[in-house]
């Protein structure tokens, strides 16, 4: 099976750059839950593993690494703010924390360990991702498993508002995983277990909704405005169904796909994903795909092992 005609369309091509991460021994990802890219091209890579936050440079290089003793196995969403902080979310923890990129924790916003009421639509139960905006600076949350909401906070936390809430109805959630804001503060909610991407503005006035996305888990915008799409495989044995997850989808702005990449059948090879979970692009149009691999494939009852967790496709 050949590696690069799974990521080539007529609209985008990409090659996986097999083996780019180079691990020190003894170091393992486990799986990845996302990642984030800086203005220089280093990516963050958060795993569930002893070193939650593995900082590569351009060439796969390890830099550095953190988030030691404060994340263990739910490492969920990051990412890389125009105000040049990292924002992690672990969904066990229940908050967002913020840091400088050399690792150093500056706040975190909601109470570590601390879940709001199920449903309750009070920030925060099993959050999911964190967004800075470009226009404003102002934070948005998904607010992901047990709440199924998006809050937005002004940049030293303070709660702007909220909108969202269970629900299949437009404007309503089933498990938002998450979210982009563009430089319009247009707001683009990855709404999971819904099957679709809606879209709002700052203030959550729906503007539009992609369907035909099959529950959207990883998502990212490049700098030409195209967004990337991770679609969760499925839970129930339907796991090899060229159009049911296990694949990137590639979307315009105004949500028309343009492609789709990755291989019909899930698997380990360069070019294949298994729960493409993250996802981030650098100043090249390179992407880098993370996978909660394990989880998926016990779920799915695989052999207790670790999977392949993390891709770098460069962009041809």
């Amino acid at each position: 099976m050949p590696a690069v005609p799974s990521l080539t369309s007529a609209a985008i091509s990409f090659e996986p750059l097999d083996g780019w991460a180079k691990l020190p021994e003894g170091w393992s990802f486990m799986e990845v839950g996302g990642i984030a890219v800086d203005e220089h091209d280093n990516a963050y890579v958060f795993n569930r593993g002893e070193h939650p936050i593995i900082v590569f440079d351009r060439d796969g290089n390890v830099l550095r690494s953190f988030g030691e003793g404060i994340y263990h196995n739910r490492a969920h969403g990051i990412h890389y703010g125009v105000d040049s902080f990292i924002y992690c979310v672990d969904d066990a923890r229940h908050c967002v924390d913020k840091f400088t990129t050399d690792g150093r924790m500056v706040w975190t916003l909601g109470e570590a360990g601390k879940p709001a009421p199920k449903w309750s639509g009070q920030p925060f139960n099993r959050p999911t991702h964190a967004f800075v905006s470009p226009k404003s600076g102002d934070l948005f949350v998904s607010d992901g498993y047990g709440n199924s909401m998006v809050h937005r906070y002004s940049p030293d936390g303070k709660l702007i508002t909220s909108w969202g809430g269970i629900g299949c109805e437009p404007g309503e959630f089933q498990h938002p995983h998450a979210l982009v804001v563009d430089a319009d503060e247009n707001v683009f909610v990855a709404d999971r277990e819904n099957n679709r991407v809606q879209v709002f503005d700052g203030m959550g006035k729906l503007q539009a909704i992609w369907h035909d996305i099959y529950r959207p888990d990883g998502f990212c915008m490049d700098k030409d405005g195209l967004f990337f799409v991770g679609e969760l495989r499925s839970q129930d044995g339907f796991t090899d169904v060229d159009t049911l997850g296990h694949r990137i989808s590639v979307h315009d702005k105004s949500g028309k796909r343009i492609a789709r990449l990755g291989d019909p059948m899930l698997g380990e090879d360069p070019g294949q994903f298994i729960a493409p979970h993250g996802c981030a692009t650098d100043s090249r149009g390179d992407l880098y795909v993370g996978d909660v691999s394990y989880t998926s494939m016990q779920r799915g009852g695989g052999a207790p092992k670790v999977y392949r967790s993390f891709q770098k496709l460069r962009r041809l």
